[in-house]
């Protein structure tokens, strides 16, 4: 099993991001709504971020979500970073992460720590068109239909196993700009589908296959 919200324990989640932070605020605002929400058994603790000034620090201090910001620059290498991130999610008993926007990869440090714990979202039906130019690959490519993947994030870069996927035709007359803003939504929809059933204590991974 991953996740817990037995007894009544919320899932205190920390959220990993860089940029605008729609993901994470649309999150967060699930998570808001209490019992008659998509996400009652989530509780945000805390914005993990790595840019100083990112979006989604004003973003989520507008929501009363904590930050911290840990600019990798200030450490080293990878694992000395994520030790000083791992800190921070073992005094705050941070159940689970999600990035929403995080554009560093995650190493072992974090990996070892959260094993199927950390969340990540691609707009793509991967394994399909992974990395940084998803849209225009999948544009270029001439598919008909691409869509989000919610997937558990192992060593890869957006290799894990899949939790939740989401379709959306592409258009014709479709730019990188035009299908990127008309799937956003839609990447709101599967991470708080993704976070509902980790919140329900029933799934499991097992080797690639997602059970719930």
């Amino acid at each position: 099993m991953t996740g817990r919200s037995e007894g009544g324990k919320k899932l205190r989640l920390a959220l990993f991001a860089s940029g605008s932070g729609t993901n994470a605020e649309a999150i967060v605002r699930a998570c808001r709504q209490g019992d008659s929400g998509p996400l009652p058994m989530v509780e945000p603790v805390i914005v993990i971020c790595d840019k100083p000034q990112a979006q989604v620090l004003e973003r989520t201090q507008s929501l009363s979500v904590p930050s911290r910001v840990f600019p990798a620059k200030d450490y080293p290498d990878r694992k000395s970073h994520e030790e000083a991130i791992l800190g921070t999610l073992r005094a705050l008993d941070v159940d689970v992460i999600c990035l929403a926007g995080y554009m560093r990869l995650i190493g072992k440090t974090l990996i070892d720590a959260f094993p199927w714990k950390i969340l990540n979202i691609h707009p793509s039906l991967l394994p399909s068109f992974p990395g940084m130019s998803a849209h225009r690959d999948a544009i270029e490519y001439g598919v008909r239909y691409t869509g989000v993947t919610v997937h558990f994030v192992d060593e890869g870069m957006d290799t894990g196993p899949i939790l939740v996927q989401k379709v959306e035709p592409v258009r014709q007359d479709d730019t990188e700009v035009s299908l990127a803003d008309r799937m956003r939504p839609l990447e709101h929809a599967a991470y708080i589908e993704a976070l509902s059933l980790l919140a329900s204590g029933s799934v499991s991974v097992v080797g690639r296959r997602v059970f719930f």
